[in-house]
């Protein structure tokens, strides 16, 4: 495993912790933590969030995070045994809102076709012989 890959996880898991334990901003509130990823070069890092709620509260978390981010990184820091700390940029993961959509969207497909297939089949099984001419 790549040591980018390795680092990710690792900062996944401790900005968690962290947001977990030792964050008291109730703007936070359900947050997920769904993926991190490092820049090659270890100095930058993205961390993929996303919480339940309308869009007011997801921008009440994003102000929370923002507000918490030295805090963050500095925990981080003392956490992590490396020279230096990469960046850390929140950004919402919208991964899983469109994993949500195309879901619901599966879902429809399926009702649609079992409709379908109801309304069809008391014409088939009426066995009237003006469909078979």
């Amino acid at each position: 495993m790549s040591r980018t890959i390795k680092l990710a996880e690792q900062i996944r898991q401790e900005v968690s912790d962290i947001l977990a334990r030792e964050v008291r901003d109730p703007g936070i509130g359900f947050l997920t933590l769904t993926r991190v990823t490092v820049a090659p070069d270890l100095q930058q890092a993205r961390v993929y969030y996303t919480t339940l709620g309308d869009p007011a509260e997801r921008k009440k978390a994003a102000r929370a995070l923002d507000r918490a981010l030295p805090f963050i990184r500095r925990a981080l820091a003392a956490r992590l045994n490396l020279r230096r700390v990469p960046e850390l940029a929140f950004q919402f993961d919208e991964s899983v809102a469109h994993q949500a959509r195309v879901e619901e969207l599966l879902e429809q497909i399926k009702r649609d076709d079992a409709e379908r297939a109801a309304e069809a089949a008391p014409d088939a099984a009426s066995g009237d012989p003006s469909d078979n001419e």
